[in-house]
């Protein structure tokens, strides 16, 4: 029960965030700046990974330099956390002011002609509220979803992201249920560029080998779709955000899985360099290493146990 004490905490948790997600987004990315610049101070082990990334990707900038895209990146991540609330049932009036929308017909004329599109959206901190304004105001889709292990948060995340009209399936449900929605022209909003475990396959990503999802290319010749790159950018100043739909991919799938993979990363790391503050380098991206290589990240620092 969703009502029980112990959600109670998380109920004020929602509640704080639907309350900000109401301020005007200047205040927004004042404050969420601000508690980003403090998350960089506290948060030690988020931000050796992110370094040791940034040193990985961006390894023909000076040290200088990327420190600075990583105290940016920070206070990134605190506009996209206090911002979460923001696509929580507000109207679509308040996401037309706030999102800037580019090259949409290349999604609209899909839709018109019944073309399967899959939205390749990689993990930029602006991903949430983008998601929330392509639905609004875009097209309603279809994404994978993997549970929150919070009952009560994994139950606001679900309402929003159906609230206008989106439907999910399950990342290890029957994946006849997604092709047949793609067939169906409704677009699939896919976020495939984290570390794919022993499941991946390696290929570069920043000149670096990393373990990638290899199902870009297969999604696509199932259903004979067309990949569209979408990228999401908070812009400065608390000015809203950036939804750009890039050109369809060329010459994808070309059958071969690692080089549907590759192609993939190469797309990604072109914006990566371009605007590198607002990409997800808390993430572990290198975590599997290929046979016999060393690994990358320090060990997790494990908490102790109460006794």
């Amino acid at each position: 029960m969703l009502a029980h004490p112990k959600h109670w905490p998380s109920w004020l948790l929602l509640g704080l965030i639907y309350a900000l997600g109401r301020l005007p987004f200047p205040v927004l990315w004042a404050l969420g700046s601000l508690a980003g610049r403090l998350g960089y101070v506290l948060a030690r082990e988020r931000r050796e990974v992110a370094r040791r990334n940034l040193a990985l990707c961006l390894a023909d900038r000076t040290p200088a330099e990327r420190e600075r895209v990583l105290r940016a990146h920070f206070g990134w991540l605190g506009v996209a956390a206090l911002s979460q609330g923001v696509g929580w049932g507000i109207s679509r009036k308040r996401l037309q002011r706030l999102v800037r929308i580019e090259g949409r017909e290349r999604i609209d004329t899909a839709v018109a002609e019944g073309r399967a599109t899959i939205v390749l959206v990689p993990h930029f901190v602006g991903l949430e509220l983008g998601g929330a304004a392509f639905t609004a105001l875009v097209h309603p889709g279809v994404y994978m979803y993997q549970k929150i292990r919070n009952p009560v948060i994994d139950w606001q995340v679900r309402r929003a992201r159906r609230q206008y009209g989106s439907r999910s399936i399950e990342r290890h449900d029957d994946l006849r249920g997604l092709i047949r929605a793609l067939r169906e022209a409704i677009p699939f909003f896919y976020l495939p560029d984290q570390d794919g475990g022993r499941n991946g396959v390696f290929v570069p990503f920043c000149g670096m080998p990393a373990s990638t999802v290899p199902m870009l290319g297969r999604f696509a010749a199932m259903a004979d779709a067309q990949v569209v790159p979408t990228f999401a950018r908070y812009l400065p100043w608390g000015r809203g955000l950036e939804l750009r739909f890039a050109p369809p991919l060329e010459d994808f799938p070309s059958g071969d899985r690692e080089a549907d993979a590759a192609h993939m990363n190469q797309v990604i790391e072109a914006e990566v360099r371009a605007r590198p503050e607002q990409y997800f380098w808390v993430h572990r991206r290198f975590k599997t290493r290929p046979p016999g290589e060393p690994p990358i990240y320090p060990p997790k620092r494990r908490r102790k146990r109460r006794r």
